[in-house]
């Protein structure tokens, strides 16, 4: 299993997916390093020689912010915007959707599971 820019990429899959399962490279960027590096996208993981390893490494180590600097920098990103109470930074707070969705229905993911509240007794009239 190869390892590059701190993370383990599958060995089976095409270059052109296994580069994604690093965080912060998605389909685009895969593709562009594919093409940077003259490597054919169908070529499988296990099948690329050591130099392209480290040329691949390389090329991400330099142009782009992957794995944990890229986690470190979307949190700190939150927090300030926290810190400068910004309404999205109380949304975050809040554990509420932040980019404008509606809540009344469909909030389920940020949401988390119905807390159901108990509703009063009704009293039977005599």
């Amino acid at each position: 299993m190869p390892r590059i820019a701190g993370s383990d990429i599958p060995d089976n899959k095409p270059t052109r997916i296994a580069l994604r399962y690093i965080y912060g490279i998605g389909p685009h960027h895969a593709d562009k390093i594919c093409a940077d590096l003259q490597i054919e996208p169908q070529t499988r993981a296990n099948k690329l020689t050591e130099d392209q390893l480290a040329a691949i490494a390389n090329l991400i180590e330099a142009n782009y912010v992957v794995e944990g600097a890229l986690r470190r920098q979307t949190n700190q990103d939150i927090a300030r915007l926290r810190d400068i109470r910004a309404y999205r930074g109380l949304r975050h707070r809040a554990g509420l959707p932040v980019r404008g969705q509606r809540t009344k229905t469909n909030a389920r993911t940020r949401k988390g599971r119905r807390k159901t509240v108990a509703g009063k007794k009704m009293v039977k009239a005599k």
